[in-house]
């Protein structure tokens, strides 16, 4: 058993979801990282501030732009800060896998060689997308699933 302090917070060890939310932040921080790195990130004289046009890979295969880069160095660090509690993490993988969803939804009905691409959004960016935002959400569900009752429980004993 975890011991809690006056706040809440855990003072020993970490839950599954907040180690999801660690694992997702550290993941988005290496990612946005490697894509101001050439080689890891092919064409990479033709990254570009934003916008289809840029031309650079991430691993040879994930359009990126410095705007992309940022938008994954910022996930990272919102995953690092909100992993801190339990509630911080489950909201960071849901609402951040729902924005990843909504991300996939626009990657499909965008024109790819439109200035709509802003992000800029290829084919490999889209299915990754789509299984960013199912798993950022499944875990978030999944790992808190016991939460909701362990809370009814605990004030209908009361």
């Amino acid at each position: 058993m975890t011991e809690t302090g006056n706040s809440g917070l855990q003072t020993r060890g970490r839950t599954n979801v907040q180690k999801a939310a660690l694992a997702y932040g550290v993941v988005f921080l290496l990612v946005g990282v490697m894509g101001f790195i050439p080689g890891i990130t092919s064409n990479y004289e033709a990254l570009s501030g934003a916008g289809h046009h840029s031309g650079a890979l991430l691993l040879g295969i994930f359009q990126v732009s410095v705007l992309h880069n940022i938008v994954h160095l910022l996930y990272g660090v919102a995953g690092l800060v909100l992993a801190r509690t339990v509630g911080g993490a489950r909201s960071y993988l849901l609402w951040g896998g729902a924005v990843y969803l909504v991300l996939w939804i626009y990657g499909l009905v965008v024109d790819h060689d439109s200035s709509a691409n802003f992000v800029p959004l290829n084919n490999a960016d889209n299915w990754l997308h789509l299984f960013l935002g199912v798993t950022m959400i499944g875990l978030a569900l999944l790992l808190t699933r016991d939460r909701g009752a362990a809370g009814r429980q605990v004030g209908h004993n009361a």
